[in-house]
């Protein structure tokens, strides 16, 4: 991991990328049992849901394509700043509920998340690829994601628990000011805004992200099978605690050793990428696609609740490394003009798909059972290594 951290601009970029994580995950949790405590509502909660997260996914690819051609050094730290500013909103109205207006500010965080994510993943291949260093450090990024996944969660329920709901998202906005002002600070690290003569119209330069991906060779292949891929991944998300409790007939303590048999593995995938060295990057994305749809075989069919744990924990490995290793295949591919909108574009596909897939596991398991939802979900995780093993899914040389 040494040289990555030794690559101009890299350092400061890797700690915002990570607090922006933990304040993603930690304020969705605490806004989600702010909502609910205050509503007694499933329906306003699921409205969070779809409005913090799948409703920005939709406007993203336009904001990041608005910055691309912004210093990151200018951007960024705005985004954050109005990150923080949000949740400091969201703070105050913990004490004085406001459903409208938390909605609102849910919307406006899950748009800049998004956003900073695309543009944050673009400038680390930047300053990161002259230096042959991109691998590494996509795997430093993919590590501090794991560790925030998990950490960002468990902050929340504790803050929310010991000293309420407004506490956790105050907490939130000063992660954020936090960002905000290391990025400020390291602003001499990070790269230039690309200097090139244009003055094409944020509009245009969404076409021509688009026209970009659909021309490319492999581009876009890799975010239409991966948008393909994370629905079925997502299949079995809103039905896990329906499978434990009926398929597998355990209890709450058996839902909780699911779950964390998947974290386990996200982990332990986390690891096996950051170790990886000169390993394929396109056998790296098949074998861990494929391990995330043989976790769900094994699920299917598992007689028992240890079973089902093992073949989670093999799903979760395969987790951990799926999408750095789809991340890393598409920034190798791409030209640099347009990485924060081709990676945007991958950004918001990642917050909005798991809405298809979450509706489709809900009908498949009122339909049918929780068993047929993840036999599901491994056919069609199948059914795209198929279509990625078929061609090439990364290019002879970058930036083809």
């Amino acid at each position: 991991m040494g040289v990555s951290f030794r690559v101009r601009g890299f350092r400061p970029l890797a700690v915002s990328y990570a607090i922006n994580e933990l304040g993603d995950n930690l304020g969705v949790i605490a806004l989600a049992l702010l909502v609910l405590d205050r509503t007694g509502s499933v329906a306003a909660t699921t409205a969070l849901f779809l409005i913090g997260k799948f409703a920005p996914a939709l406007l993203a690819p336009v904001l990041t394509a608005a910055l691309d051609r912004t210093a990151v050094a200018r951007s960024l730290p705005l985004l954050y700043a109005v990150e923080g500013a949000a949740f400091a909103g969201l703070a105050l109205l913990a004490g004085s509920f406001w459903l409208p207006g938390v909605l609102a500010l849910a919307f406006l965080d899950g748009l800049l998340a998004i956003t900073a994510r695309g543009l944050s993943r673009a400038a680390i291949a930047t300053v990161l690829t002259p230096a042959g260093a991109l691998r590494e450090g996509n795997a430093v990024i993919n590590v501090l994601f794991a560790v925030t996944g998990v950490g960002g969660p468990l902050l929340a329920g504790l803050l929310v628990h010991e000293f309420g709901a407004g506490t956790a998202l105050a907490a939130d906005a000063v992660s954020f000011v936090l960002a905000a002002a290391l990025l400020a600070v390291s602003s001499r690290e990070l790269p230039a805004p690309r200097v090139d003569g244009g003055h094409e119209s944020w509009m245009s330069r969404v076409r021509a992200g688009l026209d970009y991906l659909r021309g490319h060779p492999i581009a876009g292949r890799l975010v239409a099978g991966e948008a393909i891929a994370i629905v079925f991944f997502t299949i079995t998300v809103p039905i896990e605690v329906v499978y434990v409790k009926t398929s597998l007939d355990s209890t709450s303590l058996g839902f909780g050793l699911l779950i964390a048999s998947w974290g386990a593995g996200i982990l332990l995938g986390s690891a096996i990428f950051a170790r990886a060295g000169t390993w394929s990057i396109a056998t790296m994305v098949l074998v861990s696609t494929a391990a995330v749809g043989g976790g769900y075989v094994v699920m299917a069919v598992a007689p028992t609740l240890v079973v089902a744990c093992a073949g989670s924990v093999l799903g979760g490995t395969g987790n951990g490394v799926q999408w750095v290793a789809v991340m890393t295949a598409l920034q190798e591919a791409i030209a640099e003009e347009y990485q924060a909108r081709v990676v945007g574009l991958l950004e918001s596909i990642a917050a909005a798909a798991p809405g298809v897939g979450f509706l489709l596991g809900g009908i498949l398991t009122d339909l049918v059972d929780a068993r047929a939802a993840y036999a599901v979900a491994a056919g069609g995780v199948a059914v795209v290594c198929v279509a990625w093993a078929r061609r090439p899914i990364v290019p002879d040389r970058a930036g083809v």
